[in-house]
């Protein structure tokens, strides 16, 4: 819908006909701020949506809800469409794929079970809210320790359920580097929230249709609500049935325009923005997928204007993602330790602790800070921050300066706000640059 309205702003409508098909009951919605839905930050679902399709018929968009898309011949330039009663070809001049992502789902969840729910949409929102009023469930495994493991677990604890968190690697959150993951492990079990890490999930039970329980291999959990976090996949299905090629992550991919592109050039007249895409890695050079609502807005921005007649193109991104549990913040940009290994990087790494304000001010709350720069350049390659309340948008520092490829030597220098109300006279930004600084 941002490379809709994008394209509107630039071609009138009669100048330029623009359908939308949506499998769903709703547009532009913060698929992000389900969890806080869930756990009751938040009302929903209407205060999750930004625009729904009457805001779009007022500018000359037409939006089908409840209709999904089967197919695409490029050859015909048509799509075919299936909603509820009906079935029927759509022609097109430009087609933009934006399908998103779907959720993965291994094989002992591939036959649905009554109170086992993924976490993508807001139709997947409302579903566990009805579950919750039907069943008044007690015991809820979440299984996977990404971002939406972590949130969903905090939102079914604020619920008053009882809370595991089943999780296969060695540590909670495996997109920072191992003895970030240590703190936020302790500091989930601290919170209420029963963590098994380096637990593999192998089935789950039923009685008839309905979920009792989870079976791993380290024994069996009770559940009356079951939510997989397991991470998600391009949703290229079509694409591929279509013979429109996937990148090397399984994703579509782009030109700078965000035009498809497969091995022999353009796909003529196929665009592509979103979850559904790969994206270019500024510091490690890499393709990558990264599913995040900040990437997809951008690229269909992007796509729109282009569509519209103008000029505009995706830089690609840097890896930065944020999240909290209950009080405690987790934040990273650029690389981890793992990925700047799988890079080639040689580098340095700095950990350091501080506080949010000054420590004589009350309310002055720790936070861990973690920087990795290239050895001799000292380049920052990355940065992840563990801590309570105001410490996670620190990143956004790191972030700009890993986008403009600063050096930890650059960084010490940096004029950043200073008040004991805010920081420390030295921030805990300032602190870490220094260190690496040091450790160089």
């Amino acid at each position: 819908m941002s490379a809709a309205a994008q394209a509107r702003k630039r071609r009138k409508a009669d100048d330029l006909e623009i359908l939308a098909f949506e499998r769903g009951d709703f547009t532009s919605y913060s698929a992000c701020g389900i969890p806080y839905w869930i756990g009751g930050l938040v009302d929903g679902p209407d205060a999750l949506i930004a625009r729904d399709p009457a805001a779009f018929a007022e500018v000359g968009i037409t939006v089908h809800t409840g209709h999904e898309v089967t197919g695409i011949d490029l050859s015909a330039r048509t799509v075919t469409v299936r909603s509820a009663d009906r079935e029927f070809s759509e022609g097109f001049d430009e087609l933009v794929y934006a399908a998103g992502a779907v959720p993965v789902r291994p094989k002992w969840a591939a036959v649905p079970v009554r109170g086992v729910f993924g976490m993508q949409t807001l139709g997947d929102g409302a579903a566990v809210e009805a579950w919750i009023a039907e069943t008044s469930p007690k015991n809820a495994v979440v299984i996977g320790a990404g971002y939406i493991g972590v949130e969903m677990a905090e939102a079914l604890l604020r619920r008053g359920l009882s809370v595991t968190l089943v999780e296969q690697s060695p540590q909670p959150m495996s997109t920072i580097d191992p003895d970030m993951g240590a703190l936020v492990a302790k500091s989930i079990e601290c919170m209420g929230i029963t963590l098994r890490t380096g637990v593999t999930v192998e089935s789950l039970e039923s009685d008839i249709d309905q979920i009792k329980a989870v079976v791993t291999d380290a024994g069996t959990l009770p559940a009356d609500l079951v939510i997989l976090g397991l991470g998600v996949r391009p949703n290229t299905e079509l694409a591929t049935a279509a013979g429109i090629p996937l990148g090397a992550t399984g994703g579509l991919a782009t030109d700078l325009r965000q035009r498809v592109t497969g091995p022999s050039g353009l796909v003529e007249g196929v665009w592509a923005a979103g979850d559904c895409t790969q994206v270019l890695n500024r510091v490690s050079g890499r393709q990558v997928h990264v599913p995040l609502g900040t990437h997809a807005n951008k690229q269909g921005r992007v796509a729109g204007i282009n569509l519209g007649g103008g000029y505009a193109t995706f830089p690609g991104i840097i890896g930065t993602g944020i999240t909290k549990i209950c009080d405690l913040e987790v934040a990273r940009t650029g690389l981890s330790s793992k990925e700047a290994d799988a890079a080639g990087y040689r580098y340095v790494t700095a950990t350091v602790s501080s506080t949010n304000r000054a420590g004589y001010m009350p309310g002055a709350d720790p936070m861990t800070v973690k920087v990795i720069a290239e050895k001799t350049s000292g380049l920052l390659l990355g940065a992840q921050i563990v801590g309570k309340a105001e410490a996670a948008k620190r990143i956004d520092a790191f972030a700009v300066a890993v986008w403009n490829r600063m050096t930890v030597t650059e960084m010490t220098a940096l004029d950043l706000g200073y008040a004991p109300p805010f920081a420390p006279v030295w921030d805990p930004v300032l602190i870490a640059a220094r260190k690496a600084d040091e450790a160089l």
